[in-house]
């Protein structure tokens, strides 16, 4: 049996480009888990209890995209196994390789994600968990390990309150720009964000320039990232650069989504 990437890329291959929609970017929605009895359990009623998930489009796509992504090099599952562990990796591909998607579901949600996060409640002989929210809630706030960013900045006057600043981030948040300048909006924006600049200084009374290093990632440049960009008009995102650059490591972009529009880049094979 083909595993689910060998699916895809065949199917990509072999078919024409007007029929190309035989395969889903995302997982399907929902999904229900069943718990059967043991045989000393043969007296009990119900002999099994399910477990059904709700609202799981906040994790479909991106569980999907992290599938494409681990595939696509052989060196980003060890890469991300520092960050996400060796077994929860392995476990990962494994579930989705044989199409168990309420499996892996199951697998983000209890090992990836805080009790608060999601809604669990018990009716008759389900157990009901509710993954209702939005994208940045139920799967980017629990990569802040892997995309945690850092950049300093020095001030030119001597006497600044608060010379020396240091300013991280756990999450890579990218606001429009305040004026329309020429160019794509959204590398200009992350340019904002990543790149080295020299501001005027915003302490009160100070006058002096501030210099601000490049911004770079704490724990080096991870396998993907993902873009926070639930500010932007849609019609911003009309057009997403097929790279980016963030922090000297080139990276392609995957998808933009359309509920919280985020964007997640992987990086690229070669830079």
């Amino acid at each position: 049996m083909k595993t689910l990437f060998e699916e895809i890329k065949a199917s990509i291959k072999n078919n024409y480009n007007q029929d190309r929609s035989f395969w889903r970017p995302v997982l399907p929605w929902g999904g229900v888990f069943t718990i059967k009895a043991g045989r000393k359990a043969v007296s009990c009623t119900p002999l099994y209890v399910e477990i059904r998930l709700k609202n799981t489009c906040t994790i479909d796509g991106f569980l999907m995209l992290l599938y494409v992504i681990l595939n696509e090099n052989e060196n980003f599952p060890r890469e991300l196994s520092l960050h996400f562990g060796r077994e929860f990796v392995d476990c990962f591909l494994y579930l989705m390789d044989t199409y168990s998607f309420t499996t892996v579901k199951l697998l983000w949600i209890w090992d990836k994600m805080e009790k608060q996060q999601y809604k669990s409640e018990v009716y008759k002989a389900s157990l009901v968990i509710d993954l209702f929210g939005n994208e940045h809630d139920n799967f980017t706030k629990n990569l802040e390990n892997l995309m945690s960013t850092i950049q300093e900045s020095y001030c030119s006057n001597w006497r600044c309150p608060t010379r020396v600043q240091e300013d991280q981030q756990r999450t890579i948040n990218i606001n429009p720009p305040q004026e329309i300048p020429h160019g794509n909006l959204i590398r200009l924006a992350v340019d904002e964000l990543f790149c080295s600049k020299i501001e005027l200084c915003e302490e009160h009374g100070c006058g002096g320039l501030r210099e601000f290093s490049q911004r770079v990632f704490c724990h080096g440049a991870p396998p993907f990232v993902v873009l926070n960009m639930q500010h932007w008009k849609s019609e911003d995102l009309a057009y997403v650069p097929y790279y980016l650059d963030l922090s000297d490591h080139k990276y392609y972009t995957c998808l933009p989504l359309s509920s919280n529009l985020q964007i997640l880049v992987g990086r690229c094979h070669v830079i």
